[in-house]
């Protein structure tokens, strides 16, 4: 182990130990490497890795501060993990696992507000989906906008940073584009307001077995596979 990883898990130590906190400026760099027992070289190499982990932000002028350790800011990572597979089928597997899970919660939890940007975010596929051509970048903006209104409805924010990083945006435009047969893009149109429906009806089993069905209809058809309702 380095010295810089010394201070990566140091660091982090104080966060658990409750001696730093959320939004607190780290100590001075002379007081903090002597503290951790590095050099203030190695403590700079440290810092800047937290840094990339989304656990410190370094403010020019300013200081070093920890961050407000929101679970989406730091399971970031996991994203950018999911981009790098050529088979991602076993990180849509788990998408699948969680959003239907999190459309559950969202039909107990959701408020008045959140089916409002629900709608707003379908009507806004209903417009992409009459485009000549179809403009599959606004597509995708309204689709990840829908799925994630459903996963912050979960009341749940480690799901739905959980969620943000499997199905971010380049993860959906891979699956949008993967998209094998004739008709995709308006059914999942339909799919979407059938989760709306059973979201608003407050009725999780339905909310839970729609996002399900819609999730694996798009599998199906990003592997070519043939789709549940063809068989």
């Amino acid at each position: 182990m380095s010295r810089s990883d010394d201070v990566v898990d140091g660091v982090k130590q104080m966060i658990l130990d409750g001696r730093l906190h959320a939004g607190e400026r780290l100590p001075a760099e002379k007081e903090l490497a002597a503290t951790l027992g590095v050099s203030r070289g190695s403590l700079r190499e440290g810092v800047r890795a937290l840094g990339t982990l989304g656990i410190l932000d370094s403010r020019h002028g300013d200081g070093t501060y920890v961050t407000t350790l929101d679970p989406a800011l730091l399971l970031a990572p996991v994203g950018f993990i999911a981009d790098l597979q050529d088979d991602a089928s076993a990180f849509h597997a788990v998408r699948r696992l969680l959003e239907t899970e999190a459309a559950g919660l969202a039909a107990l939890h959701i408020d008045d507000d959140g089916l409002a940007r629900l709608r707003v975010a379908l009507d806004e596929t209903a417009r992409a989906l009459v485009q000549v051509p179809l403009d599959h970048e606004r597509l995708v903006d309204a689709d990840l906008a829908f799925h994630e209104e459903v996963a912050r409805a979960s009341a749940n924010p480690v799901l739905a940073a959980l969620i943000e990083g499997l199905a971010g945006r380049a993860s959906r435009t891979r699956l949008w584009r993967g998209l094998s047969d004739v008709g995709a893009e308006d059914r999942t149109f339909v799919e979407h307001e059938a989760i709306l429906a059973a979201v608003a009806a407050r009725d999780p089993d339905r909310a839970r077995l729609r996002m399900a069905t819609h999730l694996l209809g798009l599998e199906d058809s990003a592997t070519g596979a043939q789709a549940p309702w063809d068989s």
